[in-house]
């Protein structure tokens, strides 16, 4: 019926499709009869002892029909995907990564129940996410295993919705692959682009999630810096040689031993010693005038 070498005089010409009403396949030699059910065709073929069993699907093929189905595939990729890139933005919460473990399972469970989903083809992706976390947290800027990360998940995620037994190249197979890659990428950046708008959200001073990030500005003109600055107010006052410093030593001031750094070379222990500057954590001193000493 699809060949379009069919040739049929006053009916169809090659390179056409040929369609036929029933009444015409019947007409045309290509339809024995009409039956409208099961029971027609029985009876129609000759059978007369027979028992007629309808499939029930049971729950749990009734749970997978509805795990399987691409929206909710695509709804599931947006939260493991989501789930992952909160976790990288606000580490310890915990939250996130468990609704991503949790996604990533009922994403995969169904598929291999199914049949679809391979064993290699999930370690892919659990070898993806390791690569990306790697790129993240252990080797500076982003190269190879960034990159090899993004790939390993998307390959396992797009394979796992493809059927592995029937799969050959062939145009229909290689179309389900693409709308399977197309699905996953586009359930990524829908993710991606959807946990940066619910950060700004979720995380906004006044939001129930608002004491989880640092909202105030800590300007410099109110007083606020990167280091302690509680040694400049050392500067001035009289120390004493706790030990010979050459030049470095230790030197006591107010009772409180603090590592110091003589600027007159070579000073004795107990010298009286005056504070003149603070920096990198340790005292700079120099020696005390006899008279200041008295």
């Amino acid at each position: 019926m699809v060949d379009p070498r069919t040739y049929i005089e006053n009916i169809i010409d090659t390179g056409k499709v040929l369609t036929f009403t029933p009444a015409e396949a019947i007409k045309n030699g290509y339809c024995e009869g009409i039956a409208n059910s099961v029971d027609e065709v029985l009876k129609k073929a000759g059978v007369g002892d027979y028992t007629l069993k309808t499939y029930q699907p049971s729950g749990i093929e009734k749970m997978i029909d509805f795990m399987i189905n691409p929206v909710l595939q695509g709804i599931l990729i947006m939260i493991i995907i989501g789930g992952i890139y909160f976790e990288l933005q606000t580490p310890g919460i915990g939250f996130p990564i468990l609704a991503s473990a949790i996604a990533a399972v009922l994403y995969f469970s169904p598929l291999y129940l199914e049949g679809m989903a391979e064993n290699w083809e999930i370690l892919l992706f659990a070898a993806g996410v390791i690569l990306l976390s790697l790129e993240i947290f252990v080797i500076p800027g982003f190269g190879v295993a960034g990159i090899s990360g993004i790939i390993l998940m998307i390959t396992g995620l797009a394979l796992s919705l493809v059927d592995n037994v029937a799969f050959t190249f062939e145009e229909r197979h290689i179309r389900a692959l693409l709308s399977a890659i197309m699905l996953v990428v586009f359930s990524m950046f829908t993710s991606i682009l959807g946990s940066i708008y619910l950060s700004k959200k979720l995380f906004a001073s006044n939001s129930f999630l608002g004491h989880l990030a640092l909202g105030a500005v800590e300007k410099s003109e109110d007083g606020y810096v990167s280091v302690d600055m509680t040694g400049k107010t050392l500067i001035g006052k009289t120390a004493t040689a706790m030990s010979v410093l050459r030049p470095s030593g230790k030197v006591i001031i107010d009772n409180q031993v603090y590592d110091a750094k003589s600027e007159d070379g070579f000073i004795d222990k107990n010298t009286k010693l005056e504070v003149i500057r603070f920096e990198t954590g340790q005292v700079y001193v120099v020696k005390l005038n006899e008279n200041e000493a008295d």
